[in-house]
């Protein structure tokens, strides 16, 4: 199977009020797995006329605010109108197919993607159309709960210390993080959690 690990980095939480700051996207194929650093990747800094965000949003993301402050010509910056688009055509390039309506819908991997980045994604322009998601999405959180004793899915942190990362910090860099992602679901990727699930029955039976 081959996905898109998506992150974004954004001004705040509130898809209809808040801006897409950062995106990046790495391919990745699970039947074919390369080096980290030879993965395809697509990342775009977002310009807008103005910012709008939480203070808190602002400060983690004083560095990209900074790139996009500088005025020199950045091929990795683009409006928020043209982030799709250049999106798309990374994808269709990486050998993505387009639908019969010409959208190209992938499967997509993120943390808490679901819930976050999606409705960041659903305020752009040409998203349904251009670009969509499959229904299905891939959070590492599930792969690294523990049943018995989380009240709640893990951050990203916890998971990276449960995969034993050597650090379990996070980047809030949209490439490192949709990195760190894929690094995250390898592991299964031979072997399944379903694989390493004993049948009820047989459970039982002990």
């Amino acid at each position: 199977m081959r996905y898109i690990s998506l992150d974004l980095e954004t001004s705040g939480g509130k898809p209809q009020r808040h801006q897409i700051l950062e995106l990046a996207a790495v391919v990745e194929d699970t039947k074919r797995p390369r080096p980290l650093a030879d993965l395809p990747v697509f990342r775009r800094a977002v310009r807008h006329h103005e910012y709008v965000g939480t203070a808190g949003a602002l400060a983690l993301n004083a560095r990209l605010l900074e790139e996009l402050a500088c005025k020199e010509p950045n091929q990795e910056i683009c409006p928020p109108e043209e982030l799709l688009p250049q999106l798309r055509e990374f994808l269709l390039a990486e050998g993505f197919k387009a639908d019969k309506h010409n959208c190209v819908t992938v499967t997509m991997a993120g943390k808490n993607i679901a819930s976050f980045d999606l409705g960041f994604l659903r305020e752009l322009p040409g998203y349904g159309t251009l670009v969509r998601a499959e229904p299905a999405m891939l959070d590492p959180a599930a792969f690294y709960l523990n049943w018995k004793k989380d009240s709640r899915l893990p951050t990203m942190s916890i998971c990276k210390a449960r995969a034993k990362f050597d650090d379990n910090t996070v980047a809030h860099e949209a490439v490192a993080d949709a990195l760190d992602v894929i690094q995250l679901l390898r592991p299964f990727y031979e072997l399944p959690v379903y694989q390493q699930v004993v049948p009820y029955s047989a459970e039982e039976a002990h």
